[in-house]
């Protein structure tokens, strides 16, 4: 495997403990959340005890203040046994929007809460329809005075049943889109259905609708007219974290299969020791490394504040096909057993397919990569404008 150079000892002893944590409180839970549909309120409480959630949270909120991205790029390769569990959803994409746009008095409101793990955050932009789109929501919230009031519905939303507090994406005006903060139990916000999918069965991906829900001023992020720029922001570490997680399902999906075709026999030997499964396994290595060489690349780039739209587009694009190729090479070696639920190869091949799809499909990857090249077919004067350019 490949030596990786980013990582000091505190880091070193940060992966022991994130890896004590998912052997105590997730490993031995996963069959029972995989049955149930979503992971317990209980490994967040615990998450929020061992002071893994949203680690760069200020003191004055029992955060730890640890900006450092490295932190959770390990909690994710650790925890990596369970798909369901989103942490890193909660504390690297939809956290840091409290933590940048958010008033003091948010912050106060709502952060110890999300540093407890008691307050489970969830983003709501997805709306039936409009995919990556954006541009093109259709969820409004009409200013009344001393309150907006939002109507409409999202869709695929993770963490959607469990959550207790949303961000939610709306249209405030012909272009202004607006970033509201939806408690658990307002008036007229109603959860729909915990959705059946292909993988990722412990996660709880819903449906949410808003019907004359009262958002006060209060709970409002940031500027009403100014949110599609907000959301923008995060977009590249967003990328980067799907691409750890990615890449790390494939590393584990490498290893239960190494462990397998090195005990499973055929014709009298491991199957390990037949020429095939020898290069497969060495083709896979060789992605394995080369993807994490450019991973731990992108994660320094962006611990030192130069990590671009683009790059974050190609390390999502590349890491979401690896794992895609990686995880069906190891299905095909476990042979039928590969597709047996009970084996766990079977689930990782099931999850792996959202990821060529989620935080913006390796299409749209390749569109931005591409732009960033110079490559645009259209006239310069009938480019989109930048709220519909980046959907």
């Amino acid at each position: 495997m490949l030596n990786r150079r980013i990582f000091d000892e505190d880091h070193a002893l940060f992966r022991e403990s994130a890896r004590r944590f998912y052997e105590a409180h997730v490993a031995p839970h996963r069959d029972e959340w995989h049955e149930a549909g979503m992971v317990s309120r209980e490994v967040w409480r615990k998450a929020g005890e061992a002071g893994f959630c949203c680690m760069w949270a200020e003191e004055d909120y029992g955060g730890a203040g640890v900006a450092d991205f490295r932190f959770d790029q390990i909690l994710t390769e650790e925890l990596v046994g369970e798909s369901g569990f989103f942490l890193s959803l909660h504390n690297r994409i939809v956290g840091p929007y409290l933590g940048k746009f958010g008033t003091d008095e948010q912050k106060a409101r709502f952060m110890p809460g999300v540093v407890s793990g008691e307050t489970i955050l969830a983003i709501a932009m997805t709306e039936p329809g409009t995919g990556s789109d954006l541009a093109a929501i259709r969820t409004s919230a009409q200013n009344q005075g001393d309150h907006f009031l939002l109507n409409g519905s999202k869709t695929y939303i993770s963490n959607g049943q469990i959550a207790d507090l949303i961000i939610v994406a709306a249209r405030t005006g012909e272009r202004g889109i607006g970033l509201f903060l939806v408690e658990a139990g307002m008036e007229g916000f109603e959860r729909g259905r915990k959705l059946k999918k292909l993988g990722l069965h412990s996660q709880d991906t819903s449906e949410l609708f808003f019907n004359n829900v009262k958002v006060p001023k209060g709970n409002v992020l940031g500027d009403h007219a100014r949110g599609f720029q907000a959301m923008m922001v995060g977009l590249a570490e967003e990328r980067l974290i799907g691409a750890v997680g990615y890449l790390a399902r494939a590393q584990r999906a490498f290893d239960i299969t190494l462990d397998f075709i090195s005990e499973r026999k055929a014709f009298g030997r491991p199957i390990g020791t037949f020429q095939n499964s020898r290069f497969k396994m060495a083709e896979m290595r060789t992605q394995l490394d080369a993807a994490q060489a450019f991973v731990d690349h992108c994660v320094m780039e962006h611990v030192e504040g130069n990590l671009t739209a683009e790059a974050g587009a190609e390390v999502k694009l590349l890491t979401s096909e690896v794992e895609g190729r990686v995880v069906d090479e190891c299905l095909q070696l476990h042979g039928g057993a590969g597709y047996m639920d009970e084996y766990e190869i079977s689930r990782l091949y099931a999850d792996a397919r959202i990821s060529r799809i989620y935080a913006g499909t390796s299409e749209i990857m390749k569109e931005i990569v591409g732009r960033g090249l110079g490559l645009d077919e259209r006239p310069a004067k009938a480019k989109l404008s930048p709220v519909a350019k980046t959907s």
